[in-house]
């Protein structure tokens, strides 16, 4: 990397700012879309000219078969926000129709399926096809306008195809990821009120097969409402099936038509229904190891990938594993994305060096369900970046550090505290669903005036955000308030740590302490040594108060699928609630949990 590539140290958090890299720029086929200066610009109309801004952005994006007359109405204040009213669209058509009628045969699907060899591409007018006789299917099964169909499939194009048919009739779609267990679908299918599940038969994920059709009918004898199980057939496998409820997908589909005229909406009709990823998790494809760890690098090489989108946990991994797995050039990789939580320094640079050879752009990006899009992230091609950091906000996100002891917003640059967001934006979340008086009193009533994320964050000197992680997930010793993301930090620069988590665990003595869990590399091994070696990490890199008072060294950390690590779940571990855990399906592997609790038996931990 050249000496332009990266800027002086910046004072505030001790990390170098890192450019733009120019060959970056040389794979672009053509000069990114804003410059840095454009981007402030732009920034600076969508807080000060919402209606102007935001009004302009919808005319040109997206396809209004009604033109709407009022960008937007509402408050946080009384929870009735509403954007581009009057207006009435179809969000299927603007995802699939007018792409495949002025491109039929370009690509709208790649999918690389569990095994490499059952990929395969569907182009746009395939695509619409396939929504269009599921659409036809559904409204036969009496499916109608504001309905809810769950979806409970592997991540398989017809997935999509379910999406975008439930969309296409007007009808809400809620997705339940397909490995939750029959307890999980069945709380969401009820809680939802579903008229209609979509599944498979069996699905596969990183070699393992998965009943779903079988944990389907399982969740289904406590859902009286259900009326169909519509069943893509995936494996071939003999499943159980109930006459009069159960049908074959392709027996059908193959009864209608290719085309169906899509429902016109309102602009602020339902769209789905989400459940945040602390409970749920999100929906993500075959595991980063499947067959083997190039299994990444080996797409990205087929397919002539630019841009590549993954979580920390992923990284860590893969970092883990080694680097003689990244054994392709990959030269037409160009951006490389982060999601799901704040990446350590150490990753982020091995994902920028290691990688994307100091050619690609890292775009550390901070979200969440409820924000509906990126709320804080760097634009690819635009925003100078620094690990660990979000950077700056997005068009229509004035975000604000709030005090979390006097509720006073923090002006200036080099300030600490609650991150909130200070005026409302189009993709938000409208409510919780028949639960609007608990939306309130989540995001909105917690700083009147502001929607609360419910992280903790910085804005350096520079103005840059730094996002600490959930306020809840922060331990209190002796009067000091400590964040476990910046304890954590300071474990994963040991060299010897794949993974780390802390938790606070009651004390009598110091209101709380630290308890530290902890992976390590394979090339390391668990000893009183190491975890001295640490905890004695912790006290350089912070302070004595900091240091945790046990380390746990584990194989594994659990996780929502979406790479999240559930510190609730080591909290009731610590704490002898291991029987108020709940339903552990939600986790990425739920067999983490009984590990854990042998390991810390074994030691005498707990």
């Amino acid at each position: 990397m050249s000496e332009a590539e990266v800027s002086v140290v910046s004072e505030a958090h001790n990390v170098e700012t890192y450019q733009v890299p120019r060959k970056y720029y040389e794979k672009h086929p053509a000069k990114p879309h804003l410059t840095l200066e454009e981007y402030k610009a732009q920034y600076r109309e969508s807080i000060e000219n919402p209606d102007k801004f935001w009004g302009e952005k919808a005319r040109e994006l997206l396809h209004w078969d009604i033109p709407f007359q009022t960008v937007r109405n509402g408050s946080f204040q009384h929870g009735d926000i509403s954007w581009f009213l009057e207006g009435r669209l179809n969000a299927c058509y603007n995802c699939v129709d007018r792409h495949a009628f002025k491109d039929p045969e370009r690509p709208a699907i790649i999918y690389e399926a569990d095994e490499p060899s059952e990929g395969r591409v569907i182009t746009y007018s395939e695509l619409l096809r396939e929504v269009c006789k599921l659409a036809f299917v559904l409204r036969q099964m009496g499916v109608r306008k504001g309905d809810t169909v769950a979806i409970y499939m592997p991540m398989i194009p017809e997935a999509l195809v379910a999406f975008l048919a439930i969309v296409r009739i007007g009808a809400v779609h809620s997705v339940v990821f397909a490995g939750f267990s029959a307890e999980s679908l069945r709380d969401r299918v009820l809680d939802a009120r579903s008229k209609v599940v979509i599944t498979t038969d069996e699905g596969k994920r990183g070699g393992k097969v998965i009943g779903t059709k079988r944990i389907v009918d399982d969740a289904l004898k406590q859902c009286p409402e259900v009326k169909n199980v519509l069943v893509y057939r995936r494996t071939g496998s003999e499943v159980p099936w109930t006459q009069g409820r159960d049908y074959w997908w392709h027996e059908e589909v193959n009864k209608y038509p290719g085309y169906c005229p899509p429902t016109l909406m309102d602009s602020e009709d339902p769209l789905f229904l989400l459940y945040t990823s602390g409970s749920t998790g999100k929906p993500k494809g075959g595991t980063p190891a499947y067959p083997d760890f190039s299994r990444y690098w080996d797409i990205i090489e087929k397919h002539g990938i630019t841009q590549f989108y993954v979580a920390p946990t992923a990284l860590r991994l893969l970092k883990k594993a080694g680097d003689h797995h990244i054994n392709k050039q990959m030269k037409t990789l160009r951006v490389l994305g982060s999601v799901g939580e704040p990446i350590a320094e150490d990753v982020w640079k091995w994902y920028h060096e290691k990688v994307g050879r100091g050619e690609c752009h890292v775009v550390d990006t901070y979200w969440q369900t409820e924000t509906g899009s990126h709320a804080i992230a760097p634009m690819a091609g635009v925003t100078p970046t620094k690990p660990g950091s979000a950077t700056l906000p997005f068009f229509g996100i004035e975000p604000a550090i709030i005090d979390p002891v006097t509720g006073d917003e923090l002006h200036g640059n080099g300030v600490e505290g609650v991150l909130a967001i200070k005026r409302p934006w189009p993709s938000m979340a409208r409510t919780v669903w028949a639960s609007h008086q608990r939306f309130m009193e989540t995001y909105l009533n917690v700083y009147k005036g502001y929607y609360f994320t419910g992280d903790g964050a910085g804005r350096d000197h520079e103005g840059y955000y730094w996002i600490r992680g959930r306020v809840d997930d922060v331990v209190n010793v002796s009067g000091h308030r400590l964040s476990t993301a910046e304890i954590e930090a300071a474990l994963i620069h040991h060299e010897a740590v794949a993974e780390a988590a802390v938790v606070g665990i009651a004390d009598e003595l110091t209101g709380q302490t630290v308890n530290a869990f902890v992976s390590l590399k394979d090339s390391f091994e668990n000893s009183s040594e190491m975890r001295k070696s640490l905890t004695l990490q912790v006290r350089k890199s912070i302070g004595p108060f900091a240091a945790p008072k046990a380390v746990h060294v584990v194989n594994d950390l659990p996780k929502t699928r979406s790479g999240k690590i559930m510190r609730r779940v080591l909290r009731k571990i610590l704490s002898g609630e291991e029987d108020q855990l709940g339903d552990t399906s939600t986790l990425s592997d739920p067999s983490v949990v009984g590990t854990i609790l042998e390991t810390l038996h074994e030691t005498g931990n707990k």
